[in-house]
């Protein structure tokens, strides 16, 4: 199966990567034609993402963001669809919602060899080039930093219960990157007051995180699910409203210039 342009990246100059591996909204013929109407809207979409993060190509951090959509395949999950929560989730290949209604119409999911064939032409791709950069970087400055960047619907029972915390941060308890720079993170939240934050709370990192966080290896990975409220209207068709969002991009552009600042402070070391 060959499918066109499975992800765009452009590499920077810093040890940063940005991954953006749910803000697609591409679809192949088999997933149009068999989603149910609830799917159709592609709520579960990680959207404005690469819009909220755009500030980053500037800086210079690396940036790889996925163009098909989670309905296809969820690069952010095991290529073996081990759970990654003992509380309620979506998998691979997601044949229900967040909220637990159906992705597809009865029947009409895309098959096993279907299936197969997007985890070769998408699944894989998108993993490969995100090692690779890690690799470069690592070569490059002694170390890379990974922000695996989503977002989220701020009320979803069957996820979690009440509103969510604006930012929470994942660090796989932390094992992905340093306590030191999860430290800071944290206390560059503290130090305003307008959005709420927590560290390893509902949202601990999926796969990205887990798997590519190696501090042994010099690999710090952090993931951030942001709140979607504070920066886009929540109900169709999910406008971007670029008046709440610029005090959050303000404030991600304080975590990640931190997140540099203490990179660099650890390689002169």
């Amino acid at each position: 199966m060959t499918l066109r342009d499975p992800f765009e990246f452009q590499a920077g100059e810093l040890p940063l990567l940005i991954s953006i591996p749910h803000a697609g909204t591409r679809l192949t013929p088999a997933v149009e034609q068999g989603l149910s109407d609830d799917a159709r809207p592609l709520s579960d979409t990680d959207w404005h993402i690469p819009q909220l993060y755009d500030f980053t190509r500037s800086m210079g951090a690396s940036i790889l963001i996925a163009n098909y959509s989670r309905l296809v395949i969820d690069l952010n999950r095991p290529a073996d669809d081990k759970p990654l929560y003992t509380t309620a989730t979506t998998g691979l290949f997601p044949d229900v919602l967040f909220d637990g209604r159906p992705s597809f119409r009865p029947g009409a999911a895309p098959d096993d060899q279907e299936r197969a064939g997007y985890l070769q032409a998408l699944w894989h791709p998108y993993h490969l080039q995100l090692q690779h950069e890690l690799a470069r970087l690592t070569a490059k400055f002694g170390y890379a930093l990974l922000f695996d960047a989503h977002s989220i619907a701020s009320v979803i029972p069957r996820l979690f219960s009440g509103k969510l915390p604006d930012l929470n941060f994942g660090t796989n308890s932390g094992e992905s990157c340093a306590q030191a720079l999860s430290d800071q993170l944290v206390n560059c939240c503290q130090q305003q007051q307008q959005f709420t934050h927590i560290l390893n709370g509902r949202f601990k990192g999926g796969y990205i995180t887990r798997a590519y966080g190696r501090p042994d290896k010099h690999h710090h990975a952090v993931q951030l699910e942001l709140a979607q409220v504070n920066y886009m209207s929540e109900q169709y068709p999910f406008a971007f409203d670029a008046t709440r969002a610029a005090p959050l991009q303000q404030l991600l552009r304080q975590l990640l210039s931190t997140m540099l600042a203490w990179g660099e402070q650890q390689a002169g070391r």
